[in-house]
């Protein structure tokens, strides 16, 4: 199952946008999302302090500033794990004077949804008799 499709109204990452952070131009009707992306979306998920970025960012756009006060971590250590979370496709940033700001790009976290709930609607599918 490489792709499967997402009613999100935008594409989700692809692996050239993954490689280089940006985020994909948004499109008209539902795009598939890769199972490599997927996976690299997944991965970046893994580690706990990326999670807890992921929930600190559920709230709206935040500066550095706060999620390093916030969040406990040198700003080198933040950074890190916010450009991961970039490349991987799960935020958008922008820059006003000094300040960077990270927001959830919420079509991304929409289309690894809908890409697990059909890995679970797949699952329940018996299996065919052995013989």
């Amino acid at each position: 199952m490489d792709h499967l499709r997402v009613a999100t109204g935008s594409a989700p990452a692809t692996s050239s946008a993954l490689a280089t952070g940006s985020a994909p131009a948004s499109g008209s009707g539902a795009q598939p999302l890769a199972a490599d992306d997927a996976r690299a979306q997944l991965k970046a998920l893994a580690d706990p302090i990326r999670l807890q970025l992921i929930e600190a960012l559920a709230s709206g756009e935040r500066c550095v500033c706060e999620l390093t006060a916030e969040l406990g971590l040198a700003q080198s250590k933040l950074s890190f794990h916010l450009k991961v979370l970039k490349q991987a496709g799960l935020l958008a940033d922008r820059q006003s004077g000094r300040w960077v700001y990270y927001r959830l790009r919420s079509e991304s976290i929409e289309a690894l949804s809908s890409w697990l709930a059909s890995l679970a609607a797949q699952s329940s599918t018996p299996a065919e008799p052995c013989r």
